[in-house]
């Protein structure tokens, strides 16, 4: 059974950091692009970052562009979403992908909130 289970997500002040991880089970990690997307209220769901399967690469939306800081533990099974200087656009829900063709997962998301 595949999953990918989001976990650290909050409430966060304007400014602050936040480390999201993705714990992925029931498929094969190593040979997936993993990526992070978010949706906000009222609005499409977007691309954050993505990392290929390897981790030899990454790119980024613009508007995380240092600021947030994809990479991925393929023995633990792990990606990971670093996000420094929070500021509440990008409060949203924060979706965990795994994408290797035919294949596309999802996770069920995890609530990021900015505010003060």
């Amino acid at each position: 059974q595949v999953r990918l289970v989001e976990s650290g997500g909050g409430l966060v002040q304007p400014g602050g950091s936040l480390r999201l991880s993705c714990a992925a089970s029931g498929f094969t990690f190593s040979r997936y692009a993993m990526s992070w997307y978010r949706q906000a209220p009222g609005k499409e769901r977007e691309l954050v970052a993505r990392i290929t399967s390897a981790g030899g690469d990454t790119n980024y939306a613009d508007s995380m562009k240092g600021r947030f800081t994809i990479s991925r533990d393929n023995g633990k099974k792990t990606v990971y979403l670093q996000m420094n200087s929070l500021n509440p656009e990008d409060t949203a829900v924060y979706y965990c992908n795994a994408r290797a063709w035919p294949n596309d997962f999802w996770g069920q998301g995890t609530q990021v909130t900015v505010s003060s």
